[in-house]
């Protein structure tokens, strides 16, 4: 973690594949952790911002992105809720190769590196704060503070957003004003579904393993103040900010409130 706050990786297995040993965690800036997974894994990692817990026990764990709905801060089987940004691996796969990429398809909401041990393989990443520019239709916006970026799909929700339906091969799903504009800052991510040739990377199978970082060059947004895990209580629940799905992006907005438990940490963020 090379962020200048607290990140708490989540890791969640494909369909079939065996779960590694922990499935979440949290880093503190500067701190690693090692992993181990099984030979042929697949699955993808991600970092969740702004978490808090509401009890002693472990349960009541929540993060203002990235959360994966277990509660707990093992994500235990559950995916990142977008936006996130998506770390994604399928070892020793075709030809004994793996094939990894950083994906902003579910959008974004930190910067992230994959850096194999191999030298001689390529690195991908995502290294620009995308949140700084991001669209205003969307946004999210936490207490006056963009902490994510929604990607297109999410936002309006339709089939040439979210190639699918009549969009759904890549000689109909074409790039949008929105996935340049994601692949201008980051060129070597995944800016939408179809987007595999300048965004799927390999290396030889059995590599020394990879190295996930994130906020590779330096601290990002946002950047949470006090004490993540045990927040102080308020009656004072400020709101979460999304763009509408509607077909105007640029004029219509609607608030969803958070749970209170996530309520002091937002208050207390700072932006740099």
């Amino acid at each position: 973690n090379n962020c200048a706050y607290t990140v708490w990786p989540g890791i969640l297995s494909n369909a079939g594949v065996a779960p590694p040993s922990t499935t979440g965690f949290a880093l503190s800036p500067g701190e690693s952790r090692a992993v181990a997974v099984a030979d042929g894994w697949s699955g993808r990692m991600w970092g969740r911002t702004l978490c808090v817990q509401s009890s002693s026990s472990g349960a009541g764990f929540a993060c203002a992105t990235g959360d994966c709905g277990s509660g707990t801060v093992e994500c235990s089987g559950r995916g990142a809720a977008p936006p996130a940004t998506l770390a994604e691996f399928t070892l020793a796969s075709i030809g004994g190769d793996d094939f990894y990429d950083v994906s902003l398809v579910d959008g974004f909401n930190l910067p992230v590196l994959v850096a194999p041990a191999n030298g001689s393989c390529p690195t991908t990443d995502c290294p620009t704060d995308l949140n700084a520019q991001c669209p205003p239709e969307l946004r999210v916006i936490v207490a006056g503070a963009t902490v994510a970026c929604r990607s297109a799909c999410e936002a309006f929700g339709t089939e040439a957003y979210c190639c699918n339906g009549a969009h759904g091969t890549p000689a109909a799903c074409a790039p949008t004003g929105y996935s340049r504009l994601f692949k201008a800052a980051c060129p070597r991510a995944y800016s939408y579904a179809y987007d595999d040739a300048t965004s799927t990377f390999t290396c030889a199978g059995g590599s020394a393993g990879y190295g996930v970082v994130f906020c590779p060059a330096g601290g990002s947004s946002p950047r949470p103040s006090g004490n993540e895990a045990s927040p102080p209580t308020s009656a004072a629940y400020p709101p979460m900010v999304f763009s509408s799905g509607g077909a105007d992006p640029a004029t219509t907005r609607h608030a969803v409130t958070l749970l209170p438990l996530l309520t002091a940490i937002f208050q207390a963020m700072t932006t740099r």
